[in-house]
This record gives structure tokens, sequence and C-alpha cells, in this order.
């Protein structure tokens, strides 16, 4: 049984008779005599099934219904009206209503209804469950594998919240998996039936950004051959994944702004008003706050899309999945490159898992690939395992026991900006993050100590 149904209708005794009957029917019921008071309570009480009349003061049965299906779109609605035209069940059917009923309202009719309601969610849910399933044994071989707490605590974090229609924002370094965590918080929605469009902001200039985004007409700049749709025409209904959102120009800002707040926008060197309804999931890997603090990005479009936030953490922040990830990365490449590989040896492994890894999951996906690639047997070696990552496991692994050994702070301090450097494999800035210094000291200090 459904845990509460709303019923929302300003007549008193229509709202006392329904209630009765369905409470009869062992359902608990909530009610409400408008439509806004309706919303307050549905946000309160979060139920599945809401049966709603249309004509309501304040706010009407279909307007409800929008605002309710874009909190939960998993929500049932059944509407009543006493006006039973068939303009009315078609706006309010396109709109997701579940079903249309007339008054007098037919109690058989409705207890019928609120069953296959019922039965409807339960399949919805079911269906969920079991792509989030198929999407877990789909990706396994990825870099959703999940041995970390952090990565755990995440894709817990992800499954909650992929059901609802919230923009996300998910933050990290190059590498980690943002594109993944994206697609999916689309295979566990219910826009999953629809596209899911990907789009790198940073791989395109300005004008070519607007094009890709919004489409264009015919004409609309020099090689606009054809009137072309953008990705917000693809993605309607679906989910639009905006890769590096921080590189965007503010003019594009605006423009992007626009359609997440109004749900409309014109194609570059068009003027008709194309409406759409896109989830949007964007993904930087800079602090994106920070930007909005230097101006390079508008605040009210952070706040726009910054109504979930999630946080890729590192993998040198997650060392519990390297193992795992390095055996799905040897099955994937041996069968790519058909060799039958029994694994990787213990100390060639434990190299692999001393390291920083600055690329992340995608660098390590790159290096099994290359020592499989390069094997002549059947198990990955540590004669395989690239020199400067075994150089950093010899090394100590990390900064802090770099220091052994040393008798003064000036050794101290060389002996730290060489290992940092080593682990994050000669980037200078990641290297002047970890050790809590700027760019501009870093520098100076290799100049000064001739650090090569």
């Amino acid at each position: 049984m459904f845990e509460t149904i709303l019923l929302v209708e300003d007549d008193s005794n229509s709202r006392k008779g329904l209630t009765q009957f369905l409470q009869a029917l062992d359902y608990d019921v909530v009610t409400a005599a408008n439509g806004k008071e309706g919303f307050d309570v549905f946000k309160e009480e979060n139920p599945d099934l809401v049966i709603a009349d249309i004509r309501m003061p304040e706010m009407d049965g279909v307007t409800l219904l929008e605002k309710i299906k874009a909190e939960k779109p998993s929500a049932k609605v059944i509407l009543l009206t006493a006006y039973g035209s068939v303009e009315d069940a078609v706006k309010s059917m396109k709109k997701g209503a579940f079903y249309y009923l007339t008054k007098p309202v037919n109690l058989e009719e409705l207890e019928f209804l609120v069953k296959k309601a019922f039965s409807s969610h339960q399949l919805e849910e079911e269906n969920i469950e079991l792509r989030r399933e198929l999407f877990t044994e789909k990706y396994h071989e990825g870099t959703l594998i999940a041995e970390s707490p952090k990565m755990k605590e995440l894709l817990k974090t992800v499954d909650k919240i992929a059901v609802s229609n919230a923009s996300v924002l998910i933050e990290g370094e190059s590498g980690t998996g943002k594109e993944l965590i994206a697609r999916r918080i689309h295979e566990m929605s219910y826009r999953k039936q629809y596209p899911f469009i990907a789009v790198h902001c940073a791989a395109l200039t300005e004008t070519l950004l607007s094009s890709e985004l919004f489409g264009h007409e015919k004409g609309a700049f020099t090689g606009a051959g054809d009137r072309r749709k953008g990705r917000f025409e693809r993605a309607h209904q679906g989910s639009l994944f905006l890769d590096e959102i921080g590189e965007i120009s503010r003019e594009t800002q605006v423009k992007l702004l626009r359609v997440l707040q109004e749900g409309e926008f014109e194609r570059v060197g068009g003027t008709k008003t194309i409406k759409v309804d896109v989830r949007l999931i964007a993904a930087t890997n800079k602090t994106l706050i920070a930007e909005v603090q230097k101006q390079n990005f508008r605040e009210d479009l952070y706040y726009r899309i910054n109504v979930i936030y999630l946080k890729m953490p590192p993998l040198r922040e997650r060392k519990e999945d390297i193992r795992p990830l390095v055996n799905a990365f040897i099955r994937q490449y041996g069968i790519q490159n058909g060799k039958k590989l029994r694994g990787i040896e213990k100390d060639a492994l434990e190299a692999l898992t001393s390291y920083g890894w600055p690329g992340n999951v995608r660098e390590l996906k790159n290096i099994i690939e290359r020592m499989i690639v390069l094997s002549s047997s059947d198990t990955l070696t540590l004669d395989q395992v690239p020199e400067d990552i075994r150089g950093f496991r010899k090394a100590g692994g990390t900064a802090s026991s770099a220091i052994n050994g040393v008798t003064t702070i000036t050794d101290a301090e060389r002996e730290l900006i060489k290992n940092a450097l080593l682990e994050t494999r000669g980037n200078k800035s990641m290297a002047a993050d970890k050790l809590g210094i700027s760019r501009r000291t870093l520098y100076r200090k290799i100049d000064e100590y001739q650090i090569g």
C-alpha cells in the first residue's frame, strides 16, 4: 500500500467523503483545501499518490501537477474535475497525470485507479533497482569500482539523488570519472529512456559552443549551411552533461542561465523561442566557488547548477580501489589485445598502489594498457611498471618519508619538493598544492635548490 495518499479538494464535503472512502481501503490520507496548501503538504509528507481537483482557488490542479512532477517525477497524480472536457484531460495527461476522473467520482473506478497507480509505482521502483544492478554490472570494469569508503559513500549519494530532477555539479580532478558519475545519474533516473547528451566545453570556441548548445539557423555564421538542432534540443526530456563548465565565457553563461530559469532559448541566428525540458549535470576540475569570487563565473548561474554538489575523490585518496581497478583493466585490455593474463605480480601492484596518480584513474588505465601491450608473459611484472612510478616507490611513497636521514632544514625542504614533483610526475601546480605553497614560491625554490 502507499504509506500516504494526499487528497487536494476545495469542496469540504467531497474532501471528507473521499477521505473516509480511502481510509476504509486501508490507506493513510492527508488532505489540503487548495493547490498551494496541497503543494506544501506534498513537500512535507512526500506521498507517492496525489488525488487533486483541477478547479481550485490559489493554485489549480494542473499547476499543482506540474510542481509535483518537478519535485518528484515518480509521484502519481490522479486529477478530478466536474468539467469533464477532453481539452482538460489531454492537457493534464500530457503534463504527466496518471489518470483523469470526472465528478461525481465513481468510487469503484477510483479504487481501481488507486490500486493500478500503486502497482505502477512498484513496477517503476523495481525497474530502477534493476537498472541500478545492470549499470553496476556494466561498469564493474570501469572507473566506478568502489571498495574505498569515499567512493562507496559517493555512489550511495548518487543513487539517492538520481531520481530527482535537481541540477547536479560534480567537481574533481581530471581523470577521476566525472562523466561516468553523470551517466550513472541519468541511468538511475526516470529520464533514462530519453537521451544523455554530453558536451565538452573546453574543446570548443565560444561561437562553436553556442552553436553546439543552442543550434543555429541556416546562414547564422560562415559555414552554417543548414539549420541545426543544438544539444539542448537533442537532450529534450533527458539529461545534458556539460563537462568543464568553468571554461565557458560570461556571454554563454548568461544564455545558459536563461535556459535553466525559463526552459527556453533561441537558436543562433534565429528568433523562434524553443522550449525544452532538460536535467543539467555539470562538471569541472576547478573549484567553481573560487571562480565566482574571481568574477570568472556568474554567481547566479553557480547557485542554479549547484543544487546537488558531488566531489569526486582523487585516486590517491581511494587507494583501496587501485587493486580492483588494476584487475578490471587487466581483464578489459587483455581481451582487447588478445592476451590471456593471469594477473599482476605483488611487487608491481605495490608500486602502483604507492604511487600518487596525478592523472587519476585515466592515468592508471593507460599505464595498465601500456604494460599489457608490452608484456611478453601471462603476468604483469615490476619491470613493466614505468620507471618514474618505480622511482616513487623507492623514494618512500610519500613526501613525509622522504626526509628520513637528512640533517638540515634546507635538505629536508629540498627532498620534500623533489618528492612532491616525483609524485605528481612534474606537475608543478599539483606539487605546489601538495606542499601548501604558491606556484611562484615553488619555482623560486626549484631554481634555488637547482632541482632538475
